[in-house]
């Protein structure tokens, strides 16, 4: 919905631009036209350009030269009114509907724009403004770093351009659009797009245009790693490895067990890992489960690399830290996953958790 949107906006500014730009050609060439038709007649350049203007719009002022005596001269004046008031009228109408659309100031804020990035070196391009776009945004600002954010969803990039960020409207697998954010001055490209394929389009991309720059690009997957590597990528961050790392972290201390079962610790968690996109949930294996009896190992990967089983609470009321890829599950068995909605969803209905989890408001 929101890329029919943006097509139709772009068609919209289009077909006005090119109304606008008709009716000034014609306006132009009737103008020469009449001027070169007048000085053919015998008159001066500057009376034959007088009578031009005069007639086209219509002031009433008389003529330069009497036209009684030369009726093609008057057929002539005929044409260059009809003409040349069909032409501003056509103009006047492109002009009234690129300002009434808002296009008008578009153009020359996307202007003001374009020449602000052309302006730059070594800067950063950020290419996706989603979640974890934005909150890299916020982060590389407060380091006091210029950047350009890439991306094609217009609503975003008010948002940012509001926030006084240079924005690009655009597909960032494009090369057209990597040059026009400068990739050839830039010093690092962030390619942070929800999309594993896309990132790693981008980053052949970003390469191909420029073998110095510095790409660091996001994956979902672990098995993605390696191909953004193989793509030309310096860097490669897995949110959920991160997320993974982070509670990892947190678990080590004596606090571990409190920040996995109480409420407010892990609505703190759940704040922390959702500006990476993650969510921690806790549901129990019900007895029949595909995933009893089966190593934490396989219970991951039917998740498709985007869920981490971070602690499990045996049904004796134990608490297993970290547990071993290897340990199998129990029924009734809680455990406390890490990872994206969907994936995390996924694995509560293969867990067949009787009690359920809470996904974007709703009780699955």
């Amino acid at each position: 919905m929101r890329l029919a949107g943006r097509l139709r906006a772009k068609a919209r500014m289009q077909s006005s631009m090119r109304t606008l730009l008709r009716g000034a050609t014609f306006f132009a060439l009737t103008s020469v036209i009449g001027t070169l038709g007048y000085v053919s007649a015998g008159w001066a350049p500057l009376d034959a350009a007088y009578m031009t203007v005069i007639t086209i719009f219509g002031v009433g002022f008389g003529e330069v030269h009497s036209l009684d005596n030369d009726p093609t001269l008057r057929v002539f004046t005929m044409f260059v009114i009809v003409a040349g008031c069909s032409s501003v009228i056509y103009f006047i109408g492109g002009l009234v509907q690129m300002v009434a659309e808002g296009e008008f100031n578009r153009v020359l804020g996307a202007r003001r724009m374009t020449k602000g990035i052309e302006q730059l070196s070594n800067h950063i391009i950020l290419c996706g403004y989603g979640r974890v776009g934005q909150h890299l945004a916020r982060e590389l600002r407060a380091a006091g770093q210029t950047l350009v954010i890439v991306d094609s969803d217009t609503e975003r990039l008010r948002e940012a351009e509001a926030e006084g960020y240079l924005v690009l409207v655009g597909d960032c697998t494009e090369e057209a659009v990597l040059i026009t954010a400068g990739i050839a001055r830039a010093r690092v490209v962030a390619s942070v797009l929800s999309s594993d394929a896309a990132n790693v389009f981008l980053t052949l991309t970003a390469r191909q245009l420029n073998g110095e720059v510095e790409i660091i690009a996001r994956a979902e997957a672990p098995v993605n790693e390696k191909k953004l590597y193989r793509s030309g990528a310096n860097r490669v961050v897995l949110p959920t490895a991160i997320g993974a790392t982070k509670i990892a972290n947190m678990i080590t201390h004596p606090s571990a067990e409190s920040l996995l079962t109480d409420a407010a610790g892990r609505e703190q968690l759940n704040e922390d890992l959702q500006l990476f996109g993650l969510k921690l949930q806790e549901f129990s294996v019900a007895a029949g489960s595909e995933l009893v009896g089966r190593p934490l190992a396989e219970a991951e990967s039917r998740g498709q690399g985007g869920v981490v089983i971070v602690a499990i609470r045996h049904r004796d009321g134990t608490m297993e830290i970290s547990p071993s890829l290897e340990r199998s599950l129990a029924a009734e068995d809680t455990i406390f996953v890490m990872g994206h909605g969907e994936q995390v969803l996924s694995m509560a209905r293969k867990a067949g958790s009787d009690r359920g989890i809470m996904f974007r408001g709703a009780r699955m």
